[in-house]
């Protein structure tokens, strides 16, 4: 069993950047592809960036350029770095564990809202 909790969500301008964390539990966070997904209001559940156990990310041509996942295995702790942001970009951003897909966990979400 694996819990996840986001953290970093909040209220930026556009233009502005914001560092949202995902902590895990467990002793086996080095072996799990981590990701982040999100959801804007009305809208289906998106895939926004993900790494793998071995460090090699990917991202969604949304985001690309703009946004930076990295992982501290030593913390248990996922980070997505979000700069030059939209509102288009906001939404409950969530942190997702996956193994196998048996193997799969969800954080509770963090709310961004890019505003004037």
């Amino acid at each position: 069993q694996v819990q996840l909790v986001e953290s970093g969500g909040g209220l930026v301008q556009p233009g502005g950047s914001l560092r949202l964390s995902c902590a895990a539990s467990g002793s086996f966070f080095r072996i799990y592809t981590m990701s982040w997904y999100r959801q804007a209001p009305g809208k289906q559940r998106e895939w926004v960036a993900g790494i793998s156990s071995g460090g090699t990310t990917n991202y969604a041509d949304s985001v690309k350029g703009r946004f930076t996942i990295s992982r501290d295995n030593a913390k248990n702790t996922v980070y997505l770095e979000m700069n030059s942001l939209t509102p288009e970009d906001t939404a409950v951003y969530y942190c997702n564990a996956l193994l196998r897909p048996q193997f799969e966990y969800w954080g509770q979400g963090t709310q961004v809202t890019v505003s004037s």
